[in-house]
């Protein structure tokens, strides 16, 4: 019986690779380099700077929740100066209707005359409560204004220092904390300009306190014309 001899044939493949294939080759490892050398790579492999990233995210949602509901009691009080307003008008349409017929259908107007600061005192007494009431929701408002207003500026600064974070990456400096801008003013701008911002704050309630004095001298014209 003859012998037999094993041999092992290896078989080579050459895979012909075209231009095509080499530039996606490269654009892989491309991409490969660019994302192992992205900012956010870098953060993701510091525990300080990822530590940081996710304090500063979450105080960044923080801002967004208390921003909403600074924003949602705004509308709310808002609405409420708004329900106050129309009723201090509807009081007085109704005053006034009431007061006109009355000078119409009552015999004796000479009397009636000398009486007449006593419907006035009533509707000044109910103007005055009205606006009372509507200056204290607009102090609560404008308090709440401002304190949004501080709110958004703290969250402007806070995204500007997560976007440096995520652009810089390791090389960011982990001491840094957010500012906030200070507008810096002069005193005599302050002095010029606060008498104005003070008068547009409060122009609802400068025009209800016009409107119940006007009402006071219609009254006696009212009732003694």
């Amino acid at each position: 019986m003859a012998g037999s001899k094993d041999t092992n044939h290896h078989v080579i493949v050459e895979i012909p690779v075209d231009e095509e294939h080499q530039q996606k080759l490269k654009t892989a490892l491309v991409t490969i380099s660019a994302i192992e050398n992205h900012p956010l790579a870098e953060i993701s492999r510091s525990p300080g700077h990822l530590l940081l990233l996710k304090l500063w995210q979450r105080e960044e949602d923080l801002f967004g929740r208390r921003i909403s509901i600074k924003e949602s009691r705004i509308e709310s009080i808002r609405g409420e100066i708004f329900q106050l307003c129309c009723f201090f008008f509807i009081f007085h349409a109704l005053f006034l209707s009431i007061l006109f017929s009355t000078s119409i259908d009552i015999v004796g107007t000479s009397s009636i005359c000398r009486r007449w600061w006593l419907p006035a005192m009533v509707s000044v007494c109910v103007s005055m409560v009205m606006v009372v009431l509507v200056q204290v929701k607009l102090c609560w408002y404008w308090n709440v204004c401002g304190k949004l207003n501080r709110e958004k500026d703290d969250n402007r600064a806070l995204n500007r220092c997560i976007q440096e974070l995520r652009m810089k990456g390791a090389s960011f400096d982990l001491s840094k904390e957010p500012q906030v801008g200070k507008k810096m003013k002069s005193s005599s701008v302050e002095i010029k300009w606060k008498p104005v911002s003070w008068f547009s704050q409060y122009l609802i309630t400068i025009c209800l306190v016009c409107f119940a004095g006007l009402i006071f001298p219609v009254s006696k014209f009212m009732l003694c014309f």
